[in-house]
């Protein structure tokens, strides 16, 4: 009986079951990265504009996907950057897309009516403005979409002022907020940019504009996902930037194209690598929560990869941490991306100088090789330098006797 008993199953002491450990959804999981009592940055239209130019930055798609204010993490990280809109230029921005919007925005419509109004009747008193107001962002965004499709299908002109947009960044949902979006009486819809620089002789700086365009065609971007789905709607790849005239306060307005800026903005940020895959890789308790201590910052902020190149320095606020960290570790990315190119398999500073001088790397190898020849023609150019500075002091002394 004892030996029955013994190789009885149910006589056996039974064994607890493992427990599954509990799973955390990515919101979660991203409040945990931003801070427990840290409410989450919003991601604008020129912020993502900025992470889709630079899509192998893993540090800052995890970053500006958590809602981390990147502002405030580089003060506690000791390495603020040294620039942002004045409170001047702020509130000279804001009087002038009040003026531009006054009347129910019968001089915006006017100049869009001018630029892109094609074969429509020109906008009258009974212009559409449909109430935006909802609570949170999702319930704006839903409340913009329906305002569209309402639109649309009355076949009026319809004038959204900052109306909210949903696009799917990295996985994870951005809520962007454009100046206005016109619908036509077709079912066009224009997004309306509003600038404070000015635009002089019907031209404004490039850069500027080039930076609006990118701006704007993330705009276009979130539109697209709406008009898929509300019949008799097309978003008009060409944007209206309104400007002040001259160096009057009164308003003027430009077409531009936003074509090349929307397929490039969608391909980078197609090769976006998705958030929760790089949190996944993240060690054990990793926060972003400004409260931290500056050492904690510091492994927090390296445990994630990122892609420094001198541009970031206008486009990002943690760009002179990133800076001082890659100068530290010589990377040759320190001196651009077209330097880095250049420099094939080479990717410390060191590297590069050991090879130009015959210490390290393969002759056969073209980049070597082309360093070593420059590094001669230096070597000779100083010389000869040298040779003629001598002459001239020989020449100077036998003057002065």
């Amino acid at each position: 009986m004892r030996g029955q008993a013994a190789q009885d199953p149910a006589a056996r002491p039974q064994t607890p079951a493992p427990q599954p450990r509990p799973t955390t959804t990515l919101r979660q999981r991203l409040a945990e990265l931003r801070g427990p009592s840290v409410a989450p940055h919003p991601l604008d239209a020129r912020a993502l504009a900025a992470l889709a130019a630079n899509p192998g930055c893993k540090r800052r798609a995890l970053l500006d996907g958590a809602g981390v204010d990147k502002g405030v993490l580089a003060q506690a990280l000791g390495s603020p950057a040294p620039f942002g809109q004045s409170q001047f230029a702020f509130m000279r921005g804001n009087a002038f897309e009040a003026r531009v919007k006054a009347d129910g925005g019968a001089e915006l419509l006017r100049l869009l009516y001018e630029r892109l109004g094609g074969s429509s009747p020109a906008p009258g008193p009974d212009v559409a403005t449909p109430d935006l107001s909802a609570a949170g962002p999702e319930g704006r965004a839903a409340r913009t979409a329906l305002a569209l499709r309402e639109a649309t299908a009355a076949g009026g002109w319809a004038l959204l002022d900052h109306p909210m947009l949903a696009l799917e960044v990295a996985g994870s949902p951005a809520y962007l907020e454009p100046d206005a979006v016109v619908v036509h009486p077709d079912g066009r819809w224009t997004v309306v940019e509003i600038k404070s620089f000015p635009m002089i002789d019907a031209s404004a700086d490039a850069a500027k504009v080039g930076a609006a365009a990118r701006q704007a065609a993330v705009y276009v971007l979130a539109l697209e996902r709406v008009a898929a789905v509300t019949e008799g709607a097309q978003v008009d790849h060409r944007v209206l930037l309104v400007c002040p005239k001259d160096f009057s306060n009164l308003p003027t307005a430009s077409v531009v194209d936003v074509r090349k800026q929307r397929a490039v903005t969608r391909r980078q940020l197609t090769r976006l690598t998705r958030i929760e895959d790089i949190a996944a890789a993240l060690p054990e308790g990793t926060t972003f929560d400004p409260a931290c201590s500056p050492r904690e910052l510091e492994s927090a902020v390296s445990a994630v990869s990122a892609a420094y190149a001198p541009e970031c320095l206008a486009a990002c606020e943690l760009a002179f941490h990133c800076r001082a960290r890659s100068r530290a570790e010589g990377a040759v990315e320190t001196l651009g991306r077209s330097v880095r190119g250049e420099l094939g398999g080479l990717t410390t500073v060191a590297g590069v100088l050991a090879a130009a001088a015959g210490k390290e790397g393969d002759p056969a190898d073209p980049t070597v090789a082309a360093l070593r020849r420059a590094a001669a023609l230096r070597a000779e150019a100083l010389e000869s330098a040298a040779v003629l500075r001598e002459r001239a002091r020989e020449e100077e002394s036998a003057v002065c006797r």
